[in-house]
């Protein structure tokens, strides 16, 4: 980080400050608005800083921000530093067993309330499965929008587990989701569900190297790599699936 600390409290100065540092591994729009979360974060804040606001940032918060800047420079996702990610609206808490939700995979909570919509069935007890919940990021979001669903979440990882049942609680959706341990449907019973949702690891072994230091040093790699091809994980869940829909 440049050794021109910005004098003041004036958070424009501080932003500039953060963002060049930042602009070496992004461009400056997408430098000024990580400036904008890291900045927040070193201050112990959880809304993004804005440029016309008056900060404080004394000895203590600017090692933590230094701190931070050096993190993110060398791959570790802001999400990871703060210990949560936002998806579809919502707030869901992280942990090193969690992969950090992406909003491509908001696609899925979009094509599930369609499909919902388009057999009329807003007014219908839906019950539905998340088959490697991780974070509980797809079913939780879809609970949250259908209000007369109920749902399992379904992971290998205990730990995940116990961030999916953490999501819940404070979402205020345990009374309507519960978490099973089982290795894809091996340890499930003969349940019946109106949807099953699933974005199972889907990354060939080969193709580790190349991915973002993001991806590669920070999201469980259980979560993201399934054999040679990619697709050993559908080989175990695809055949399974038209016994539980």
């Amino acid at each position: 980080m440049t050794p021109d600390r910005p004098v003041g409290s004036d958070a424009r100065r501080w932003l500039r400050f953060v963002a060049s540092s930042l602009s070496t591994k992004m461009d400056r729009q997408a430098a000024m608005h990580e400036a904008r979360l890291l900045l927040a974060l070193a201050l112990s804040r959880e809304d993004a800083i804005l440029s016309h606001e008056d900060i404080h940032v004394d000895d203590s918060a600017f090692r933590n921000l230094q701190d931070l800047v050096s993190k993110r420079l060398n791959g570790m996702p802001i999400s990871r530093m703060r210990g949560w990610r936002e998806f579809y609206g919502l707030r869901f808490d992280l942990n090193a067993d969690t992969l950090d939700p992406r909003a491509d995979s908001e696609v899925l909570i979009d094509k599930a309330l369609s499909f919902v919509a388009s057999k009329n069935w807003e007014d219908r007890p839906l019950f539905i499965a998340d088959f490697g919940t991780g974070s509980g990021c797809l079913l939780l979001a879809c609970l949250a929008n259908l209000p007369q669903a109920t749902g399992v979440g379904i992971d290998i990882s205990v730990s995940a587990l116990h961030q999916a049942e953490a999501n819940a609680s404070a979402l205020g959706l345990s009374d309507r989701a519960r978490f099973i341990r089982s290795n894809w449907a091996e340890d499930l019973n003969a349940e019946q569900f109106d949807i099953i949702l699933s974005n199972p690891p889907y990354i060939e072994s080969i193709s580790e190297a190349g991915l973002s230091d993001e991806v590669r040093f920070h999201d469980p790699h259980r979560a993201l790599f399934a054999g040679s091809d990619g697709l050993a994980d559908y080989r175990q869940l695809m055949p399974v699936i038209a016994s539980h829909l």
